[in-house]
């Protein structure tokens, strides 16, 4: 049985006889010398197929890997998805055309965020989350998605609130903008992050999904960006 030899100067590999097993002699390359390993202390790397003792008396694995069951984008999850995303066309277009000044009660505004936040944050999270890991399904999902949504719609609050104390009435410029928003991202992208086990990279832009979708919403009945 042959041995496999590397040499440590060169990093050459090459096979010799077990004969010369322990002994010494120059590498075919570099001609360092070099010292053929013993059997005993090779490494073997065994298939799957040889490794295990379960076996049945055909010689087959009688243990077998748990497959992960993976929550792909189905027909029917595309479908609602899409419905979904018509219904909200058709509620901004409809509050668009009912109040033409753009003069929408808070209550209704608050009200949209609240309803929009859990579908979207579901949604981000069907082609965001970690592939590696393991989905989050029934009760843990909708518990995650529900903590996820409620801080997502609450920044729109705090970013209200904040508007009003530090600036009053005065018109936003763009640094203020970015003075309120910065922070309201930073705690959407932690929430992602720690609720839904996404990277910080995906974590940042499921929160960024919510923001720019209601963003474009705010602006399709008439209201400010921000």
């Amino acid at each position: 049985m042959a041995i496999h030899v590397v040499c440590p100067d060169c990093h050459a590999r090459f096979k010799v006889s077990e004969q010369y097993a322990g002994k010494k002699g120059p590498c075919p390359k570099c001609k360092a010398e070099i010292t053929v390993p013993l059997q005993e202390n090779e490494v073997v790397i065994e298939s799957p197929e040889q490794f295990g003792s379960a076996r049945d008396a055909a010689g087959n694995l009688v243990l077998k890997p748990i497959a992960r069951t993976e929550t792909a984008l189905t027909p029917v999850l595309v479908s609602g998805i899409l419905l979904s995303v018509v219904a909200v066309l058709a509620a901004a277009f409809h509050v668009r055309v009912t109040h033409p000044d753009g003069n929408v009660s808070t209550l209704f505004k608050a009200l949209g965020a609240v309803v929009m936040a859990p579908s979207l944050a579901f949604a981000g999270y069907t082609f965001l989350r970690d592939s590696d890991l393991e989905p989050y399904r029934s009760t843990s999902l909708i518990l995650r998605i529900t903590i996820c949504a409620t801080v997502y719609a609450l920044l729109w609050g705090g970013y209200a609130l904040a508007a009003s104390f530090f600036f009053g009435d005065q018109p936003l410029e763009s640094w203020s903008i970015l003075f309120l928003a910065a922070p309201l991202v930073v705690i959407g992208t932690l929430t992602a992050l720690a609720t839904l086990d996404l990277t910080p990279t995906n974590a940042f832009f499921h929160c960024a999904f919510y923001l720019v979708t209601t963003i474009a919403l705010r602006l399709i009945v008439r209201l400010s960006a921000f």
